[in-house]
């Protein structure tokens, strides 16, 4: 073979490699933008929800008020009854069962929307206004289109007499789309027109809020130490190799480790922010500790010689130069490390974060669930309204991941020392 045959060839090869790499690159695209895709067509919907508007009058009599009700008075009103009162007056029946088709038609919760509604606004007494009523999932479903009206009755769950109501609604335009508050607000429930991920999402931001608490100062004390003042011998080599190893462990080790120790050693409340911060501290300290070394090892031997020629001590030089100076790596990796630990799911599983919780928590000490369990959760629910629920939760922790990775960089290329 000749010197240009052999030239040739090179160049084939390099010309090879280069589309191999293009070609992973534009599959990889692809795959991202059909999950993308699929996301964003099945969870889009979640943010607005269907409303049916009806008349509320406030009559006093109605209501069982007296002539100058009280506090107690206001809040002893049976708004249940007054309320099925009112949602019978939108469309005609005739008999019991139509009743309870029509009242179907609405979410579980309208007793609790007009009480809140009328207590916010008692100056509305003896007044007639109008109200939009959150409407049931199964009708909401159907009004956002996501399954058709002229399907066979035994496959959907709207009868064709409340399709007659439906028709009667959307001629009158009495059914709107607004922006879904309570997917924000709300906790969990086993309705789809009122569970939110208001509960998940407090929940996630204690977890990760007590583990960037205990992670950081200890994985940042850590890593000064083994790469700054530790002998080198076979034991720190130990904790090295450990260290490294333990960034690989499985995550549900950890949780594994959370569970034997947190809960039935120390007896921690089960299911809180608390322990499941804890436990994704366990797991994300390797995870910080490796890229703090980094960049304490980039840092420049003169900038440590410079300071202690100058009479500064070996901790001075460290403390006041060289950490400084590592902290944007540190803290970039930090980031990573806690947006990884936002999308676990394993660990917290076995903590007991699972649990069916309506209440939003107030603090760490209250059981809750986070972003992942949410999606886990309402994965298995068969309802069509958590399908767009659980995209829409996917969306939301995506949209977290990459505000924290974007800072991540941000922070990693404003601060970072270009060294010549």
């Amino acid at each position: 073979m000749t010197k240009e045959q052999r030239l040739q060839k090179r160049y084939s090869a390099e010309k090879r490699f280069k589309w191999y790499g293009i070609i992973s690159i534009c599959m990889a695209l692809l795959f991202v933008a059909l999950l993308v895709t699929k996301v964003l067509s099945e969870g889009t919907s979640a943010f607005v929800k269907s409303t049916i508007e009806i008349k509320l009058n406030f009559d006093q009599t109605a209501l069982n008020l007296p002539e100058k009700p009280t506090t107690e008075d206001l809040n002893a009103i049976d708004f249940y009854s007054f309320a099925i009162d009112q949602i019978l007056k939108t469309y005609p029946t005739s008999n019991r069962d139509e009743e309870k088709e029509l009242i179907k038609l609405f979410t579980t919760d309208f007793e609790f929307e007009v009480k809140d509604f009328f207590l916010a606004n008692t100056n509305l007494l003896n007044q007639t206004v109008s109200f939009k009523i959150t409407a049931s999932s199964d009708l909401d479903q159907l009004h956002k289109g996501n399954y058709a009206k002229n399907i066979s009755e035994d496959r959907r769950k709207i009868s064709n007499y409340q399709l007659k109501i439906y028709d009667h609604f959307i001629q009158n335009n009495k059914i709107t789309k607004v922006f879904n508050v309570y997917f924000f607000t709300n906790g969990d429930s086993r309705n789809p027109e009122i569970a939110g991920i208001g509960g998940a999402m407090l929940g996630s931001f204690f977890s990760i809020l007590v583990c960037l608490i205990i992670s950081f100062p200890i994985a940042l004390l850590a890593a000064v130490y083994l790469e700054e003042f530790a002998p080198k011998n076979k034991f720190t080599d130990f904790i090295e190799i450990n260290i490294n190893n333990l960034a690989a462990v499985p995550s549900i080790v950890f949780g594994l480790l959370g569970l034997g120790i947190l809960l039935n050693v120390f007896e921690l409340p089960r299911s809180t922010s608390l322990v499941g911060g804890i436990t994704l501290a366990l797991m994300t300290l390797p995870r910080i500790i490796i890229p703090c070394r980094a960049s304490l090892k980039a840092v420049p031997p003169s900038i440590r010689e410079a300071a202690l020629a100058v009479g500064a001590s070996k901790v001075q030089s460290v403390i006041h130069h060289v950490v400084p100076l590592a902290m944007p790596g540190t803290l970039s990796g930090t980031i990573i490390g806690l947006a990884q630990a936002l999308g676990e799911t394993a660990p917290l599983l076995l903590i007991g974060m699972v649990a069916f919780v309506v209440q939003v928590p107030a603090n760490p000490l209250d059981p809750s669930a986070s972003l992942p369990i949410q999606v886990y959760l309402w994965s298995e629910s068969a309802e069509r309204g958590f399908v767009e629920k659980t995209s829409a939760t996917i969306m939301i922790l995506l949209g977290f991941l990459i505000i924290m990775n974007s800072i991540a960089v941000y922070a990693r290329q404003k601060f970072e020392k270009k060294w010549i």
